[in-house]
């Protein structure tokens, strides 16, 4: 079966259609309206979206400085100010690109959905409610009388109400109305979108995704709030002044910046009044924010405290804090008095000074462990905890994983907590630099810590650590800058504090920071002669040498001005060489020039007030320029201090520069240490990048000379310096280069756009930018892999081009003005030689290609060799060099530069000039511009090596920018709606598809060299060719994708199956395009297909309906399509993953249904018929399906083979861009064919039925009539398997599934780990997938964290909510719904066809069966009304199918109806009851008679009930009711016999149900039910069809449980009842002659003769008309009796059944089936001798009339071999309680008789006991074997011990034994479990009469153990220990002396004395025989054991021989006649006998 399309040569890959020229000379014919947008690409399609930047301050982050700024925070503030540019497809996020079909969305499109009823899902909840009612059931009476009356079941029919009639029903209409009145029914209210219900696609198939790059931000790590609550000493004197900071031990760091706070009380405030007038509201902030990028469990909060300086070293100053205390104040007041007024004194002199106090740290680990995670569910916890932290933080961790230590650190969740500090350390003034405070860190965590030994300062310090808020309220930036919200500005804020991360952090910077922070480190004044003890050191940040010029631009502390001039360190007192830990933050200021410095001051503080004295000595000065080179200057710097006055100038020198005259501290030496460190994100600190920024702007500011460290930059050097410095880039610091990513990008883009000019002469950079930008991109990459998405993108640089990137235009863009672009479209640098013709040269920009390329292959190898030719040197011989072929003509050289080019052919571009604001050439100098995305395409195409290596490594960076670049292109020279052809230069063009064409020659070359480089490039290029769909001509881009088909051809076979992956992937992201079906149908016509045209190329061709649409197609734009097609039948070849393609079509699919431009269903239509070559794909591949109906390949019937069809092959082929690699592929398809996996087979389904739902019905109809009935019949059996597929489970399943679920996921999850973190090679497809994906990539993207995507569904949490599963359920109910209803759509298409056909006969029954197996399954009420009214449709039309010829059909349709009938849904009971009333009527009407309807009916109710497990009686009753309603109602026939009929059917029927409530009750107790069963089939003993079908409900039964005799025997007797049967209707010589010949098998089979003829004949219509009553059918019975009877280990019973089959087979010389016969009749004598086991029996009475009637009844059961009694003791008890109540029954222990008088009325007993099987002596000549003792059992027997007395046991002499005998009503095996007892008889015996059958016993076993071959000596030995052993000669020889030592009495025991004496006397001889025996068999070893034994015996013969020798005369006399016979009689013999009937 093929279409035309696929006739095609399998080599061809076919030329695509030239797009553009079609759609121009095709105009659409189509009106305006949903169609029209199919035709061409809307208008809008590509936007241009400036968005803002957002600001998260109030104030904008900027310098106060507006003018006379430096370059370089021009160009930064450019990067930070600048909104975004986004350009946008407008209609992307349609395509499955943007828009995932996550369950999420899925959800969203499932909102609204109605609930469908289920019958399922209603009897489960009636079941739960029967439950309750359980407990309340009685017993039913079982009695054998007859069934209900007529006459009271005609009474509760009549009374009960029947449904509502339905209305037409009985009107006669045209089959045509009817037809169509059923369509529309059908289609209102229909869902319109099939895939919604479905689970959406495998996310992680899924490689078009790709999301949008987040915008970029400033880094925020983990962020914690503290907030200084209160801070108390015992003594209060003085202000005390606090700092926060976080230090990490670890890696030895301060980790932020300092945080001020001051806690003391207005009264201590008050005493610095005078030195702090204003108080700045952002100085009293006393909460702060600190941000932890990486935490880990070495950070600690330190607390620093200072005060006011005073006289006295640190030690002094504390100790009356360790001292004193408040409470003490009568013992120390004077001192208290003394010390506050001296602490006054200090504040008003030394208030400006402080002195470091004291400082204590806080572990933040053991605050966020000890606290514990926060537990989500935590009823304490007041705010829930965003989980800000994970994934982002660990993200940009990059590539360094947390140790195992730091994961337990978030300080993103901890439950807040807050801390009262209460010891201090005092200050040691010889320790307080930052290494003595690591030192005491590390120290702290021991537990011997010395700081503990150490008397602490006591305080108590209150502060709350808690998460901090995502967005908190009064919040300010490290630059005081008011962050929103920020609803009042008088509020107190709090701070957010700078990081300093411990590591590196690779963000780039967003906005404008500019800080500098000075840390003094220490001072040597040692050798300084003088006065200097109390040194402070003094910082100015001075604009230059005036003591005015000191900025005020550092930071204030707490409680003072925002702003300083200066700022001092705190001053240790006697200290000539003290340490410092002082932090002073500055802001730089914009404009920073070579003047600014930091000026350092040191002063000597005379603490005590002396006359003369001042308070402040200056003793020494230095300086830091922090301007060199256009460096600013940062470090650690170790400075000379000069003893002077600095001179004049000193400025713009070093301190290292020693000056004539000046004096030094120490002769010049370093005595001052200094760290200066910036945040600053304007300058890099790194000196690569300083380089390259700093030549730029002497470019740019053409300011030559320019001096750099040693090198003097002129005109002449500058370009090779230039480039220098852009190669050294890669050596700067990664971190610095992706900080200031933006600004680097953006030059180096400049600086290809506009090539700068030096001396008049335009220099090239574009090859040394290209480099730059290449190899910086490659190192981001490698080095920040966990940054990444699923393709390998790096967020930062993905985010870059998205926001950031814009080509560069002269002024501020404003997109009004299209003129703003040079005319030199392309300055490219090429040999003005070159002229090349345009004939078909790939590449004109490629100066190699002198000659014309012949083949693809040789395109390609010469662009590869083409590869070292560099034209991008310099411009001398350009084209464009003076007189060069474009030159240009310069009319004015001082006017404005305006430029002209000579008019050139080949040039397509044109543009007008305009310069960057800032660019200001010479007045003769040229600016050029150059297009960024033609400058990139042609330096890549011409790269070599290294660089074409780093480009290809990230070649989708490459793409991207370029896209972006032609997009902003097209729109600032608003190109936009010029034709596609004329938007780029030919040139362009051309390098394009060089490009295109060598890296789909590397993806060929390298696949199984580089798996993952090549996967990258492979999804990179196929975005590119996507985005080149909306900007490019398409025809060629169409070219592109061919030629890149043609080069991943199967080049070489190592691994065609990752080869073909990459072709999957590349086609899927094509496919992804938003315009996918646009860009597939202009070409098929939009007028509907005209008629078919027959196809000449195959008889069996289904291609005509299709044909038409096709040969317009031109099979071009086909090609999307069918490259994904085939590589998914290919994929059922190559053991790879199938599914990749289907689920590509099923991605496809859900987008078409998913996007609101397709929701008319004419366009759903015209879509449709794009993907229905996948109807004959599907049919093709029905074979290799997943079998949902759980039948073993049903569908195998038309198939050769497992193998795919040539057809299919050729489908394949169809494909125009596909590869002469299908021959290849062909060749392996016929040996492997694997079946698809269930998931598969379900999508693939689901997109069949898609497009058979919204393709057109005419052109499907046409499409059928075109079938054969072979490839209808496949039609049909997919649909069948369809119906399976989508049926509803149930809410129940559902509720399974879920718990199964978690467990699954978990597995997986584990799984996937090991998977990710693992070591493995990167051979499978698998693998690369999970390589790219790092556990790190951001939450949308990864494709590999099932969690995150796919299995989102069911694992969050276990328990989904009920509310979620009632969701799941509906949706899977309208799945259900819909598709059974597209099923039925096409049923009615096929009839429809097929009526007009000559096919009918054969395709009807398929139809029909299809239609009956959808009304099997669990359906909605919806379907099956819809499918009723079909059903009724097909009968009318075709009412013989039915009932002239295959019975089946119709028995099953009434089996179908009649369990609807009995649905509990109201509107289904309606439908099926009108149903089967027409079927009745039609059956009439064919022949006044509906016997055969009549007979499968009442067969099928009985099957049913004997079958079904939810059958309601109620819900069945009613309809009966409607039945008779519509005949009464039926006015046509009311004066036919038709009425009458219905009636008597109907009241039969009735009484069916009747016995069916009883059964009802008896689901759970398996005897009960079965005698339940047995009882109604025994009512049916005149309806032989019936009794039939009872019999066969029992076997069923039977072979459940596994009680395979008893289904074996319900067998034998259903065809004994054939047998009556057929022997009746014909006699017939070899068939058995009715149920005598089954009598061998079992004397209970003479119950199946049938009653005399005259009650029923055979003849009359309807009776034994089912298909058992032939010849086949007994046979087939006889066939599974025999198997039956194999599985019970029967073996003998086989051969009697066999005996009656030999014959059958005989007669008909069937010497096959007789070969079978003896084959198994072998296996089975030989399996004869197997060791076998049987039943085992137990006798059980039931007595209590809670058991109702059985109440005093006795039955034998029959429980599987080895049961015990405990274990059937314990299942009745156990059944019974559960129905009575536990306290209700008892189990009696004993089995004496019972008297019913002691017993509780209101309990139940059971006595159970086991019985054996009796034979009396003439019946055990017969039964010899073991079977033969197993087999038609009747008598059972069983003994009960007993004395006189009442005890069970007693002596020798007093114990009495009674033996009861059992007879049953049938034979076991019979066919049911349990027979009633109908006889019993007991026997007594007496003492001496139990004596002899001990010793016979003993006597026969030592028999058998000396006569036993082989002899065991074992045995033996046990068997005469026990005779004849010391131990027990107490045995026999006590019974021999109890009863022999003396005659007895009475006369009536001395035969039995005789008896015994003999069996004594018999016992000593077997004993001898023994013990001969037992010698012959011992060895050497056993001798004394044997010697032993021989003496016992020997004392034993000894004592026995007086009392066996003794004879009683009395019986040696000669006796009376009469007395003889009396003895005869054995039922008076002495034993007292007593006989129960």
């Amino acid at each position: 079966s093929t279409l035309n399309l696929w006739l095609l040569p399998l080599t061809e890959v076919v030329e695509p259609v030239d797009f553009e020229e079609y759609v121009s000379s095709h105009a659409p014919g189509v009106e305006p309206g949903p169609l029209r947008q199919l035709v061409e690409f809307p208008l809008d399609d590509l936007e241009l979206l400036p968005l803002d930047k957002e600001c998260t301050t109030l104030e904008p982050p900027l310098p106060e400085e507006e003018d006379s700024l430096d370059p370089r925070v021009r160009d930064a503030l450019a990067v930070y100010t600048d909104d975004w540019l986004v350009i946008q497809r407008k209609y992307q996020r349609y395509s499955t690109t943007h828009a995932p079909h996550n369950s999420e969305r899925q959800r969203e499109r499932q909102r609204g959905l109605v609930k469908q009823t289920f019958e399922l899902d209603e009897a489960a909840a009636a079941d739960r409610h029967d439950d309750q009612d359980d407990a309340k059931r009685r017993s039913v009476s079982l009695d054998e009388t007859p069934r209900g009356s007529w006459a009271s079941s005609i009474f509760d029919l009549k009374n009960s109400s029947p449904d509502a009639l339905l209305p037409s029903v009985l009107e006669r209409a045209a089959a045509e109305d009817m037809d169509r009145r059923n369509t529309e029914a059908r289609l209102q209210g229909r869902h319109s979108d099939l895939l919604g219900l479905y689970l959406p696609p495998d996310e992680d198939e899924a490689v078009e995704r790709c999301t949008v790059p987040e915008v970029p931000k400033e880094h925020c790590g983990q962020r914690i709030m503290v907030k200084c609550l209160s801070l108390k000493f015992e003594i209060e004197i003085e202000p005390i002044f606090g700092t926060l900071a976080l230090y990490d031990v670890k890696e030895k760091k301060k980790i932020s910046e300092n945080f001020y706070f001051d806690l003391n009380s207005d009264q201590m405030k008050g005493l610095l009044k005078p030195h702090t007038p204003h108080m700045a509201i952002s100085t009293l902030a006393r909460s702060a924010i600190f941000s932890i990028t990486y935490p880990s469990a070495d950070i600690f909060l330190v607390i620093k405290l200072e005060k006011v300086l005073q006289q006295g070293d640190i030690g002094e100053c504390c100790e009356p804090y360790m001292v004193m205390k408040e409470s003490d104040s009568s013992k120390h007041k004077e001192k208290l008095e003394k010390l506050r007024l001296q602490a006054e004194q200090s504040c008003s002199r030394l208030g400006h000074f402080r002195m470091p106090f004291a400082w204590t740290a806080i572990h933040l680990l053991n605050i966020v462990s000890s606290v514990g995670g926060l537990d989500r569910s935590d009823p304490d916890s007041d705010s829930e905890r965003k989980g800000h932290g994970t994934w982002n933080e660990r993200k940009k961790k990059g590539f360094e994983r947390m140790s195992v230590g730091d994961e337990m650190c978030n300080f993103a969740t901890f439950r807040p907590a807050t801390l009262t500090v209460t010891n201090f350390f005092k200050q040691e003034g010889d320790r307080l630099s930052d290494e003595d405070l690591y030192k005491y860190l590390a120290d702290m965590r021991r537990p011997s810590s010395v700081l503990r030994r150490l008397r602490p300062v006591t305080a108590q310090l209150k502060i709350d650590i808690s998460p901090a808020p995502d967005s908190p309220h009064y919040c300010l930036s490290p630059e005081l800058l008011h962050v929103k919200p920020y609803p009042d500005l008088r509020v107190r804020p709090t701070k957010d504090v700078l990081e300093f991360p411990a590591r590196y952090v690779y963000t780039p910077h967003t906005t404008y920071r500019n800080l500098l922070y000075v840390y003094p480190q220490s001072l040597n004044f040692s050798s300084r002669q003088g006065s200097v003890r109390n040194i402070a050191v003094k910082v100015q940040f001075m604009a230059g040498e005036d003591p005015s010029q000191a900025l005020p631009v550092i930071f204030g502390k707490s409680s003072c001005a925002e702003f300083m001039q200066d700022a001092y360190t705190p001053i240790i007192y006697h200290d000539k060489s003290p340490e410092f830990y002082e932090e002073m933050k500055m802001k730089i200021p914009a404009n920073l020039t070579d003047n600014h410095h930091l000026l350092f001051t040191f002063f000597h503080i005379s603490c005590q007030p002396k006359q003369n004295t001042p308070l402040e000595t200056p003793v020494g000065y230095t300086w830091i320029p922090l301007m060199q080179h256009g460096r600013l200057r940062t470090g650690s710097f170790s400075l000379p201090v000069s003893v002077e006055k600095l001179p004049p100038s000193y400025s713009v020198l070093t301190p290292d520069v020693s000056l004539p005259g000046m004096k030094w501290v120490d002769n010049h030496k370093a005595v001052f240490n200094v760290e200066v460190t910036a945040a600053s994100s304007v300058h890099t600190q790194d000196p690569h990048l300083d380089k390259f920024f700093t030549l730029v702007y002497v470019l740019e500011e053409y300011s030559f000379p320019f001096r750099l460290k040693d090198v003097i930059i002129t005109e002449a050097n500058m370009e090779g310096e230039l480039k220098a410095s852009m190669a050294a880039v890669r050596g700067a610091l990664l971190d610095t280069c992706v900080r200031f990513l933006h600004q680097l990008l953006n030059k180096l883009i400049q600086l290809i756009v506009y090539p700068p000019v030096i001396a008049g002469q335009i220099v090239n950079l574009g090859r040394a930018a290209f480099e730059a930008m290449a190899l910086l991109v490659n190192q981001i990459h490698k080095n920040l892999e966990g940054n990444q998405d699923q393709h390998g993108r790096n967020n930062l640089l993905a985010s870059y081009i998205h926001f950031c990137f814009r080509v560069p235009t002269a002024e501020p863009a404003s997109y009004e003005m299209p003129m703003q672009y040079a005319t030199l479209s392309r300055t490219t640098v090429r040999p003005s030689s070159l002229h090349l013709s345009r004939s078909k040269s790939i590449s004109n920009s490629n100066p190699d290609l002198a000659t014309t390329p012949v083949s693809p292959d040789e395109e390609v190898q010469r662009i590869i060799a083409g590869k070292g030719i560099d034209r991008s040197h310099s411009w001398v011989n350009s084209a464009y060099a003076p007189g060069g072929s474009r030159s240009v003509l310069r009319r004015n050289p001082n006017s404005s530069c305006e430029l002209k080019q000579v008019p050139n052919p080949s040039s397509s571009s044109s543009s007008s000039p305009s310069l960057p604001h800032h660019l200001h050439p010479p007045p003769s100098v040229l600016v050029h511009v150059k297009l960024l995305h033609e400058e990139l395409a042609l330096q890549w195409v011409v790269s070599t090596t290294a660089v074409r290596e780093a480009a290809l490594q990230q070649a989708w960076f490459f793409f991207q920018i370029m896209t972006k670049s032609m997009t902003h292109h097209l729109f600032l020279t608003s190109k936009l709606d010029v034709a596609r052809r004329q938007r780029f230069p030919d040139r362009f063009v051309d390098d394009i598809a060089a490009l295109v064409c060598a890296i789909s020659a590397d993806i060929a070359n390298r696949y199984h060299k580089d798996v993952e480089l090549v996967e990258r490039l492979n999804s990179s290029l196929a975005f590119f060719l996507n985005d080149l769909l909306s900007l490019m001509d398409r025809g060629f881009v169409f070219n592109l994708i061919r030629s890149y088909y043609k080069q991943v051809a199967f080049t070489s076979l190592p691994s065609p199956s990752s080869l073909n992956a990459l072709r999957v992937d590349f086609t899927r992201i094509v496919c992804s395009h938003e315009h996918y079906v646009v860009l597939n149908l202009p070409c098929s016509t939009l007028s509907p297909p005209a008629s078919p045209s027959p196809s000449t190329s195959s008889t069996t061709s289904q291609s005509s309906a299709f044909s038409s649409m096709v040969q317009d197609q031109g099979v071009a734009t086909m090609f999307e399509l069918s490259v994904l097609l085939f590589p998914r039948i290919r994929r059922l070849n190559f053991n790879m993953k199938y599914n990749i393609a289907i689920s590509a079509v099923h991605s496809l699919l859900c987008s078409h249904d998913a996007d609101p431009r397709y929701t008319d269903p004419q366009v759903r239509a015209h879509i449709a018929q794009l993907y229905l070559p996948l109807i004959p794909i599907v049919m093709e591949t029905l074979h290799q399906l997943h079998d949902f109906s759980g039948q073993h390949n049903i569908y195998a019937t038309h198939y050769s083979g497992n193998t795919i069809s040539q057809s299919v092959a050729m489908a394949i082929a169809g494909s125009p861009l596909l590869a002469p690699d299908l021959c290849v592929c062909l060749h392996q398809v016929g040996r492997q064919s694997s079946s698809l996996s269930a998931e598969c087979s379900r999508t693939l389904l689901v997109s069949f039925l898609w497009v058979l739902k919204n393709a057109d019905a005419a052109l499907l109809e046409r499409w059928v009539s075109d079938l054969s009935v072979l490839q209808i019949n496949r039609l049909l059996d997919l649909l069948h398997l369809c119906v399976s597929c989508f049926e509803y489970k149930g809410r129940k399943a559902l509720e399974r599934i879920n718990s199964l679920t978690f467990k699954k996921s978990q597995d997986m999850k584990a799984r996937l780990e090991e998977a990710i973190l693992g070591t493995i090679g990167a051979r499978q497809e698998m693998v690369r997938r999970c390589r790219e994906r790092s556990p790190y990539g951001s939450q949308e993207n990864v494709r590999w964290r099932k969690n995150v995507t796919h299995w989102r569904q069911n694992t969050d949490r276990v328990d989904k909510t009920k509310a979620e599963v009632e969701q799941e359920s509906v949706v899977d109910g309208n799945l259900a719904t819909e598709a059974s209803l597209i099923v039925l759509d096409t049923l009615e298409i096929v009839v429809k066809t097929v009526v007009a056909s000559e096919l009918k006969e054969s395709v009807l029954g398929g139809v029909l069966r299809v239609l009956l197996h959808s009304m099997a399954g669990n359906q909605s009420a919806l379907f099956l009304q819809h499918c009723f009214t079909t059903q009724r449709a097909l009968v009318f039309k075709f009412p013989e199918m039915l009932f002239e010829e295959d019975t089946e059909l119709c028995a099953d349709l009434c089996l179908r109806l009649l369990r609807h009938c009995s649905s509990s849904v109201g509107s289904v009971r309606s439908h099926a009851s009108a149903s089967l009333y027409l079927l009745m009527r039609q059956n009439f009407e064919i022949g006044n008679n509906f016997a055969r309807v009549k007979m499968q009916v009442t067969m099928s109710l009985s099957s049913l009930v004997g079958t079904s497990q939810n059958f309601n009686e109620e819900h069945l009753r009613r309809s009966l009711k409607t039945i008779l309603t519509y005949a009464e109602e039926d006015l046509e026939l009311r004066d036919t016999p038709f009425p009458e009929q219905v009636q008597d059917l109907v009241f039969n029927l009735h009484m069916i149900l009747t016995d069916t409530v009883k059964m009802k009750e008896h689901q759970q107790d398996p005897e009960m039910l079965i005698d339940l069963m047995y009882r109604i089939a025994k009512g049916y003993q005149n309806s032989p069809d019936l009794r039939l079908t009872w019999l066969q409900n029992m076997a069923g039964k039977h072979s459940a449980r596994g009680n395979h005799a008893e289904a074996a025997h319900c067998l034998v007797h259903s065809a004994a009842l054939v047998a009556e049967y057929l022997n009746m209707l014909e006699d017939c010589r070899y068939l058995p002659i009715g149920c005598v010949t089954f009598q061998n098998i079992s004397s209970n089979v003479l119950e199946e003769s049938a009653v005399s003829d005259d009650v029923l004949s055979p003849e009359e219509e309807g009776i034994c008309a089912g298909k058992y009553f032939s010849e086949s059918g007994l046979v087939g019975l006889l066939e599974q009796a025999a198997a039956s009877f194999n599985m019970a280990a029967m073996y003998e019973a086989i051969n009697e059944v066999y005996k009656i089959l030999l014959p059958v087979h005989e007669a008909n010389r069937d010497f096959k089936k007789l070969a079978t016969v003896h084959g198994k009749l072998q296996d089975a004598f030989n399996k004869v001798y197997n060791q076998r086991m049987f039943g085992t029996y137990f006798r059980v009475g039931f007595y209590g009339c809670r058991f109702g009637d059985l109440d005093e009844q006795e039955f034998v059961y029959k429980e599987p071999s080895i049961t015990k009694l405990a274990e059937i003791s314990h299942r009745l008890e156990e059944f019974y309680s559960e129905r009575f109540g536990d306290d209700m029954v008892e189990i009696i222990k004993d089995s004496n008789p019972v008297d019913k008088n002691k017993m509780d009325p209101n309990k139940a007993y059971l006595q159970i006991t086991y019985v054996e099987p009796f034979f009396d002596t003439y019946e055990l000549k017969e039964r010899i074997t073991y079977f033969d003792k197993n087999y038609n059992l009747r008598t059972f027997m069983y003994c009960t011990p007993f004395t006189l007395d009442g005890r069970a046991h007693g002596d020798l002499n007093e114990q009495y034994k009674r033996k009861s005998i059992l007879t049953t009503s049938h034979a076991f095996p019979y066919i049911k479990t349990r027979i009633n007892v109908i006889h019993k008889e007991e026997i007594i015996l007496v003492p001496m009469e139990v004596a002899i059958e001990d010793m016979q016993k003993k006597t026969q076993e030592l028999a058998f153990a000396t006569n036993q071959e082989p002899s065991d000596a074992k045995m033996l030995q046990m068997v005469l220990q026990g005779s004849v052993g010391t131990t027990v000669n107490q045995g026999p020889l006590e019974v021999a002396q109890v009863f022999l030592s003396d005659i007895p009495d009475d006369p009536k025991l001395f035969r039995h004395h005789n008896k015994l004496r003999l069996c004594f006397k018999d016992f000593t001889k077997r004993c001898e025989d023994a013990l001969r025996k037992n010698k012959s068999l011992i060895g050497p070893d056993q001798k004394e054991y044997h010697r032993e034994l021989e003496r016992n015996y020997n004392k034993l013969k000894e004592a026995l021989g007086p009392l066996i020798n003794r004879k009683i005369p009395q019986l040696y006399r000669t006796l009376p006649a009469q007395a003889t016979q009396t003895q005869r009689n054995s039922f008076s013999r002495s034993s007292l006998r007593r006989v129960d009937c």
